[in-house]
């Protein structure tokens, strides 16, 4: 049993709404931040239904899930979310710049003794872990999308993350009915991506060399393995602003490519997947 009861999201969108939830419906004291109001309304509109989605989706969400948004605190004032928090849960963009300057914030008002935690997909815990200014406190906490239903919490130490922190974050996980997958050490993509990513990659590549279209490459994926979800769709479900993010840090052409094409045909449209109702699909 861990003694992490308090718990603070910094970020409320896809992920980072999903973990602020499955936490306090499996009884933990949360608070939510994000930047602004506005962000702090999108996030709360995001409460409604994931409430909606527990209740069809799990045994006892239809008893359970309808009061959980009201049971989650929220604020757009970092030093007021994180008072008094045993551990700190980060998914703010995927951007190495934005993560560095939100934990040099964060560390300045932050308790001594709160435990940090990234859910970065990509990045290591080692590329965070100076603007931390605790490293020994701090880890990766990564989450699948729908994280009621893909339910792997994969905890990656780095380098200098203190055992006794890995076991209280590990405990934490199992508490809010994950299934926590424990690194030995610190491995960009972890063991999800690292299976993943190549998958996606070579979507991207198929579509921007104009090799297949969408609907065949995920069509074809899903005959030949009994997949659910093709690599684009996969794509719709993680974000394209993510999918972004990670292509355009890459210098890789291809890489680029694909990070150049997505922002024009996609991005720039307002067509950023499962969660505005469209991407390289149409939903809802």
């Amino acid at each position: 049993m861990s003694s992490i009861d308090n718990v603070v999201v910094l970020g409320m969108g896809v992920l980072g709404s999903q973990i602020a939830f499955q936490s306090a419906y499996f009884g933990k004291e949360v608070t939510a931040y994000d930047i602004s109001d506005e962000a702090v309304a999108a996030g709360r509109e995001r409460f409604a239904t994931l409430a909606t989605r527990y209740a069809q989706d799990l045994t006892d969400g239809e008893e359970k899930a309808g009061g959980v948004p009201d049971l989650i605190r929220t604020t757009s004032d970092l030093a007021e979310a994180v008072r008094g928090a045993d551990l700190v849960i980060e998914a703010v963009p995927e951007a190495l710049e934005i993560k560095q300057a939100t934990y040099r914030k964060l560390a300045e008002v932050a308790d001594a003794g709160t435990v940090f935690a990234t859910n970065s997909s990509t990045l290591l815990p080692s590329d965070i872990s100076p603007s931390t200014g605790r490293p020994e406190r701090f880890l990766a906490l990564h989450f699948a999308n729908e994280i009621w239903l893909h339910n792997t919490a994969e905890v990656m130490p780095g380098p200098g993350t203190d055992a006794s922190v890995v076991e209280e974050v590990t405990a934490f996980a199992e508490e809010i009915g994950m299934v926590p997958i424990v690194l030995r050490r610190e491995k960009s993509g972890y063991v999800l991506n690292s299976l993943l990513v190549p998958l996606l990659d070579a979507a991207a590549e198929l579509w921007v060399g104009d090799y297949a279209d969408i609907e065949t490459v995920d069509k074809t994926w899903r005959l030949g393995t009994g997949a659910p979800a093709g690599p684009f769709q996969i794509y719709d479900v993680v974000g394209l602003t993510t999918a972004y993010n990670i292509a355009s840090a890459n210098p890789d052409p291809g890489h680029q490519a694909f990070a150049a094409r997505l922002k024009a045909e996609y991005i720039d449209q307002g067509k950023l997947g499962v969660a505005t109702g469209e991407g390289f699909y149409k939903y809802g």
